[in-house]
């Protein structure tokens, strides 16, 4: 199950350069994860300093 983020997220920026598949991209003024490509390794959701990343 691919990650998602929430409401929360701030669009920092944070999660994207963490992502070893460049899932993660800007939609819409908050960062979105393209779940096609989502392996579920976590990292995005370990540096997200608001939490916005959950498993989906």
């Amino acid at each position: 199950m691919a990650y998602k983020v929430t409401d929360a997220c701030v669009n920092c920026g944070a999660c994207e350069p963490e992502c070893p598949v460049q899932a993660i991209s800007e939609k819409d003024g908050a960062r979105w994860i393209d779940p096609g490509k989502c392996i579920d390794c976590g990292a995005c959701a370990a540096v997200c300093p608001t939490e916005a990343i959950v498993a989906g």
